[in-house]
């Protein structure tokens, strides 16, 4: 008898769930940016960056976990929801060094790492989702510049649409050529 109280317990407390009372995984929340990376020569093929690593501009201890010394030619990138500008430092050959012909000793070692840091620029707009997943933040009229520090590795960067937004992440909104 205990069984059956229970599973028509359960039952009432699920069928008085309501849809907007469980937000699915699947619904998209704020979306991240979707950064191709590409061959300057060749602007429609795909081109690994090795040795990249992604971190906070401002805060260089805090590097995004899945782009951490790897070789990659995508990356998708949060951005802030509470301002209107994020800064990303992006590296490539991170921890790469020349050992100057000797290997024995580190003194004269070279690090050959590239640091470029990029700062995208948008409007942000929230827009209600569901009572279960609240809002989520598009990002409109999103721009990339580059900070020119004399020896970067980041060549051009291209918007893939004229006032581009960011409203899903199944989509590349910028190539960055190399």
């Amino acid at each position: 008898m205990k069984k059956i109280t229970a599973l028509l317990l359960l039952f009432l407390t699920l069928s008085s769930c309501e849809r907007d009372d469980i937000c699915d995984e699947g619904k998209l929340t704020t979306p991240r940016l979707v950064i191709d990376f590409k061959d300057l020569i060749n602007p429609e093929s795909p081109k690994n960056v090795f040795g990249f690593r992604a971190e906070d501009a401002d805060d260089t201890t805090h590097y995004l976990d899945d782009y951490n010394d790897i070789t990659t030619n995508t990356v998708i990138l949060p951005l802030k929801t509470n301002e209107d500008t994020t800064q990303f430092a992006l590296y490539k050959d991170y921890n790469e060094m020349d050992d100057n012909g000797t290997p024995d000793d580190e003194t004269d070692d070279i690090d050959l790492t590239n640091r470029d840091v990029i700062t995208i620029t948008y409007a942000r707009e929230d827009i209600y989702v569901s009572r279960a997943c609240g809002y989520k933040t598009i990002f409109k009229n999103v721009l990339i510049t580059l900070e020119d520090d004399g020896d970067n590795w980041i060549q051009l960067i291209q918007s893939v649409n004229d006032n581009q937004s960011i409203e899903d992440e199944t989509t590349t909104h910028f190539n960055i050529l190399h």
